[in-house]
């Protein structure tokens, strides 16, 4: 072992044996440690809980939404089942689904409210979409073409205050023109379904109906609004449709979900790094309490200092020693953090209910989320990153009192001992 280690470890270990000063040293590298461990620990809590947010939110829109769209440049396509086949040709295109979407008017028991209607094929609308899985009441087998049946999202059912079996009326906006004025053209609807996605956004905005249903009340004949897509990769949907757009003419629009919702996902990201670097701040602040910790046992060694130099010791052996003392208190740190933060992160679904009890309020109210539970993911990029720069910084707050101790003048140290 080289004798910077050796003296490196020992100034470390006998702060547990220390009295008077040593003592008050070791108590701030006590502090230092716990300083760093807390800021790692949250830093590592906080990133797993936004990553745990973003797939959540992912998740949501993109079971009801889809990885990417074709659409008509005039707001229709005529020629859907051609755009579909060219689609499902490219190997990462995992499924496809025609749809109708237009906007209408939903009135029960002298209630009304605007919804985004869509028309589907409930055969096809599994290949992209999730719906089956937010199911509450009924399935979606129970559209017919014909039969008028509408599901509902479970918050527009609860606006309209209508179950299932209730018939509702759809009025669309085109209307009917008469010698006498413009009627609204309107139909009713029986409630065959209720459906739960956990986005507010659909959940009250959003009504399923037939797309021969859609097709018939909006006018459309055989023509669709567009196709929709699922990948392989969700990921992957950008290139994807950069891909397709050369198969396509100009009067057809492609777009992904990246751009169709991406003000949730940016907004997502924004607090995720605006929170990193708060909580970096909170590190760097500990790690720089080293600093002192430092600074005041190079004040306590001096006198080892000089004799070492008068020994043959280089500046940078001095420097080695004291980096190698404030390392090893960043790296007990470190550990202590990165393995408490990842067991808190893991277990968030236990403490939050305990937190619950202990304290006797609620922490995470599951109406104002739509989350049962608190989403966390630990991302080995996130941790490896933190851990990294936290160590960075560690070493840079050893650099000044190492550089210090190097500076002592063997000759002013002894004078007087």
């Amino acid at each position: 072992m080289r004798y910077e280690t050796l003296i490196g470890l020992r100034y470390t270990r006998s702060r547990k044996r220390a009295q008077g000063r040593n003592r008050f040293i070791s108590f701030i590298s006590l502090v230092s440690m716990l300083g760093i461990a807390l800021g790692v620990a949250a830093l590592i809590v906080v990133l797993s809980v936004m990553n745990g947010f973003q797939e959540e939110l992912r998740t949501r829109i993109l079971g009801v939404a889809s990885h990417a769209q074709i659409a008509g440049a005039s707001g229709d396509m005529d020629n859907w089942q051609q755009a579909a086949q060219i689609a499902a040709e490219h190997p990462d295109v995992k499924g496809t689904a025609p749809f109708v979407q237009a906007q209408g008017m939903l009135s029960f028991d002298q209630t009304v409210r605007g919804a985004m209607v869509r028309g589907i094929l409930p055969a096809d609308e599994d290949r992209v979409a999730d719906f089956s899985k937010t199911m509450r009441v009924g399935t979606l087998d129970a559209l017919q073409p014909g039969g008028f049946g509408i599901i509902l999202g479970v918050d527009l059912a609860r606006a309209l205050g209508a179950r299932a079996g209730d018939k509702v009326t759809l009025i669309a906006p085109q209307g009917l023109v008469t010698p006498a004025a413009v009627l609204p053209r309107l139909k009713q609807f029986t409630v065959v379904g209720i459906f739960e996605a956990g986005m507010y956004e659909f959940d009250a905005g959003l009504a399923l109906i037939h797309m021969h249903d859609a097709q018939v009340l909006y006018r459309m004949g055989e023509r669709v609004s567009g196709v929709r897509l699922k990948l392989d990769d969700l990921f992957a949907a950008p290139r994807v449709i950069r891909e397709l757009a050369n198969r396509y003419d100009t009067r057809t629009v492609l777009s992904d979900w990246t751009s169709s919702h991406a003000n949730f996902f940016r907004a997502v990201a924004l607090e995720k790094k605006m929170m990193a670097i708060i909580l970096f701040l909170i590190v760097a602040v500990a790690a720089f309490n080293i600093v002192s910790t430092l600074v005041m046992a190079v004040q306590e060694k001096t006198a080892d200092i000089a004799i070492l130099r008068t020994l043959g010791a280089s500046p940078g052996s001095i420097m080695s020693i004291f980096i190698l003392q404030g390392a090893i208190i960043g790296i007990v740190g470190l550990l202590a953090g990165v393995v408490g933060g990842i067991a808190l992160a893991t277990n968030l679904d236990v403490v939050i209910p305990a937190l619950e009890r202990l304290l006797g309020t609620t922490l995470w109210n599951k109406e104002i989320y739509y989350v049962t539970e608190m989403p966390s993911k630990v991302l080995s990029s996130d941790v490896i990153t933190i851990t990294t720069v936290s160590f960075v910084l560690t070493l840079i707050a050893t650099l000044y009192p190492s550089w210090r101790a190097s500076r002592v003048n063997p000759a002013e140290a002894l004078r007087y001992e």
